[in-house]
């Protein structure tokens, strides 16, 4: 049975009035969730057993499902379509998520190294292309699964597939510290352009697209620079070793090996620190950084490097400076007083537009450093931009927010979604717990507005609706009033539903009143980010 937008809503509705702005939101909601359901088809290798015979149970229907990239990417690929992206699908399909996941899984080659791809001429190996840690995806997708010891809810987790998952993702990564480690760093190098997703960007200007005769194991050994050590290819193997510590742990296994692993990779990204321009950059054969400032720096923190200081000062420094990687849509791919940067959004190019795939994978940057109000601000270009849009693309022009190259991107539709709840509306996290957001989705000053908008979704722990009107939200679950508090103020709950803590995500301070399931009311002014928990 196809996937219908009605299905992967699954519950979940989005109302809005107002003027020509709370239309537009509507309508740009439903067709997020029509461009999503039509990426979701059968694809070669879809879930069968791990020795190609029967399906293990469970499975999800239909067993051949798998999310693609959509546009011009007809297929699955491992640095976003199962990874990055299937971590907000999981929220609204966890089954068509689970079966990606699967999907890649067992389009490994037999020594272990995974599938940059999978399309309907099935999976390929010609390089490695990597950038969120799928690992993570799938450790966050077993958490949605069930509950295990200590949490609450009913059921299981899902552990033969996180132990077929494990072991998939543990013989690449032994194949990838094997044949992309020549020069003995302990980082991971890219042999070529497409071995990161950069097409067209000037961090590989003349360095091959793709390995020789497609063999990711090769690289053009007449090139005098060739390979990279690259910082967002070894970021990313460090979050993969950190969750792939986190799985093990839960399946039996002895964690340490892959805690030390994940020490080693995050040792060999230091040796590729520039301590003058403050970021990471590739260092060639020769050792020499390739002093090209791209949105590596973005990759690599939403792998989890870095404590709050260093955000804070990269913050600063370039994510929301003009002068850096913040335009009007958005975070540019190059920085853009590089005299490199190239704004052309028309082609698939990384060499200065706004990637919608930079967008997606944002949020794990900055909100593990609580730093949600700046992303806000950040991202509202880019959200806007949408609304005013024909189609969801691959890219945006960075100074007009127009669409640029491609259409039916399920990476921007799923960034619209995801936006939907982060900021106006509710979203589940992993672990049962629940981020109740209340940003105004009004827009003053250019459009004629939006009065009030209920975002309602299910989660594990009931049904809750949000209601941002005016200045104030309010908050139901399974239909009875349970939170109120102002607009600009973002609302932790645990899995139980009881209030962890409240942060201020507005760019200013907001004074306001916190109102819980039993009527106490407790005052509070919240900075720009503060969060703190309640009496």
């Amino acid at each position: 049975m196809p996937l219908t937008p009605e299905r992967l809503a699954a519950g979940t509705s989005l109302r809005v009035t107002g003027g020509e702005r709370a239309a537009a939101l509507a309508a740009t909601w439903h067709a997020a969730l029509t461009d999503v359901a039509a990426c979701v088809r059968p694809l070669p290798g879809s879930p069968a057993g791990a020795d190609g015979g029967a399906p293990t149970e469970p499975l999800t229907e239909p067993l051949t499902a798998a999310l693609t990239e959509g546009g011009p990417y007809p297929g699955c690929w491992l640095e976003s379509t199962g990874s990055i992206s299937t971590e907000v699908l999981g929220r609204f399909a966890p089954g068509v998520a689970r079966d990606t996941h699967l999907l890649l899984a067992r389009g490994a080659r037999d020594d272990g190294l995974l599938p940059y791809k999978v399309t309907d001429d099935g999976p390929a190996h010609a390089q490695i292309q990597r950038v969120t840690p799928l690992a993570r995806s799938v450790w966050e997708q077993y958490l949605r699964t069930g509950s295990g010891p200590g949490d609450s809810g009913a059921g299981n987790r899902d552990t033969d597939y996180l132990r077929e998952m494990y072991a998939a993702l543990a013989a690449d990564d032994a194949w990838v510290a094997e044949h992309r480690d020549t020069r003995g760093t302990g980082g991971v190098e890219a042999f070529c352009t497409y071995d990161t997703g950069h097409d067209a960007s000037p961090r590989f200007w003349h360095v091959p697209d793709t390995c020789p005769d497609g063999d990711p194991a090769c690289f053009d050994a007449a090139h005098p620079l060739l390979p990279f050590v690259a910082p967002d290819l070894t970021a990313e193997a460090y979050a993969r070793r950190v969750h792939l510590a986190r799985a093990a742990e839960d399946l039996g296994e002895d964690p340490r090996p892959w805690r030390t692993a994940a020490s080693d990779s995050l040792a060999a990204l230091d040796r590729l620190w520039h301590a003058g321009d403050e970021t990471w950059y590739d260092r060639d054969a020769t050792g020499e950084p390739v002093r090209i400032r791209t949105d590596v720096l973005l990759r690599v923190l939403a792998c989890g490097v870095g404590d709050d200081a260093l955000f804070d000062r990269l913050l600063r420094r370039h994510l929301l400076s003009t002068r850096g990687f913040l335009a009007p849509a958005g975070f540019t791919s190059v920085a853009l007083d590089d005299p490199r940067f190239d704004r052309d959004a028309t082609r698939n190019s990384w060499g200065g537009p706004v990637n919608f795939l930079a967008l997606l994978r944002a949020p794990r940057a900055f909100e593990a450093h609580g730093r949600t109000a700046e992303l806000a601000r950040a991202l509202r270009g880019a959200f806007d931009a949408l609304l005013r849009a024909d189609r969801f693309p691959q890219t945006l022009d960075p100074w007009t927010g127009d669409a640029g190259y491609g259409s039916g991107y399920s990476p921007a539709a799923l960034f619209f979604l995801d936006a939907v709840e982060r900021f106006f509306g509710v979203l589940e996290l992993p672990d049962g717990g629940v981020l109740c957001t209340g940003l105004s989705a009004a827009d003053p000053g250019r459009w004629p507005g939006v009065e009030s908008l209920t975002y309602e979704r299910p989660t594990r722990s009931g049904v809750w609706a949000q209601t941002v009107a005016g200045d104030r939200v309010a908050v139901t679950r399974d239909g009875s009033p349970w939170l109120a508090f102002p607009v600009g103020w973002r609302v932790e709950l645990a899995p139980s539903g009881e209030v962890v803590a409240v942060t201020g995500v507005s760019g200013r301070p907001v004074a306001g009143t916190l109102t819980l399931p039993d009527g106490t009311r407790t005052d509070l002014t919240l900075a720009p980010n503060e969060r703190v928990a309640p009496r």
